[in-house]
């Protein structure tokens, strides 16, 4: 009675182990894009609690602790992304702003002209504290959240605030060539791979952004890395750039 009450248990826990398993499966066999598209399961080594959201800081599992010396001002990392254009430092961007933030980042005058009307024509509406329009187009840096567009990497939450492991699965879902660095065609992959259904305002937002990013921050070798995006996250990219096209620019005169 004893043997056969031992092998009665063993098709039960062996069972259970299957359960337990599939509980935490993160590719389904009849979902090959979840086997193409692979999610981080080790996160948690090198950064804690990498499912919870940042309010302050973007940390990936080099950086743990966000950007060293970049200061956040208690801002969100949203806001500390568009906080650079603001030029006098009042909350508020006007294109005329978001111009000389360009040009101070690089880029030159027709393409900031062109990126500044196109900027705030798209995200000054949603920012705005009430229901009438401004032909200014301001944006406001306390709304920036809600200027949150689908088709992204969810990498900001609805609250503007900064999901680690977002940033974390770019480069497990899209890196084919360098484990933490993006090609051109791998970012157009992952704007298609985000696309939301019916959302062609999101579509055409993520693969300007994007875009424009990697014309910003490509390397000599023409990748995208991952310390780049997330720097680009919390808007110390900005300061970055700005300081070595000033350095630059110093040299040349």
């Amino acid at each position: 009675m004893a043997a056969t009450a031992v092998v009665d248990r063993i098709p039960a826990a062996a069972a259970a182990t299957v359960v337990d398993r599939n509980s935490m499966a993160t590719e389904a066999p009849l979902a090959p894009v979840t086997v193409e598209r692979k999610v981080r399961t080790d996160l948690e080594i090198s950064l804690p609690k990498p499912y919870m959201a940042r309010a302050l800081t973007a940390p990936d599992t080099d950086h743990p602790n966000g950007t060293p010396g970049h200061r956040h001002y208690g801002m969100s990392v949203m806001q500390q992304h568009v906080a650079f254009f603001d030029q006098d430092d009042n909350g508020i961007i006007y294109p005329w702003e978001t111009y000389a933030g360009l040009r101070q980042i690089g880029f030159n005058m027709i393409v900031s002209l062109i990126m500044a009307v196109v900027i705030n024509g798209g995200l000054s509406y949603a920012t705005l504290p009430g229901w009438i329009p401004s032909p200014f187009l301001p944006i406001y840096i306390y709304n920036i959240h809600k200027s949150k567009h689908g088709s992204d990497s969810g990498t900001y939450d609805t609250e503007g605030r900064y999901m680690p492991v977002n940033l974390e699965n770019i480069f497990s879902k899209y890196a084919r060539t360098v484990p933490d660095k993006l090609t051109f065609g791998e970012l157009w992959d992952m704007t298609e791979g985000n696309r939301n259904a019916f959302d062609l305002f999101g579509w055409i937002a993520s693969k300007m952004e994007w875009g424009i990013l990697y014309i910003l921050a490509r390397d000599e070798e023409g990748f995208l890395s991952k310390e780049a995006i997330r720097r680009c996250f919390d808007g110390s990219l900005f300061e970055y750039c700005a300081k070595m096209h000033m350095g630059a620019e110093s040299k040349m005169g």
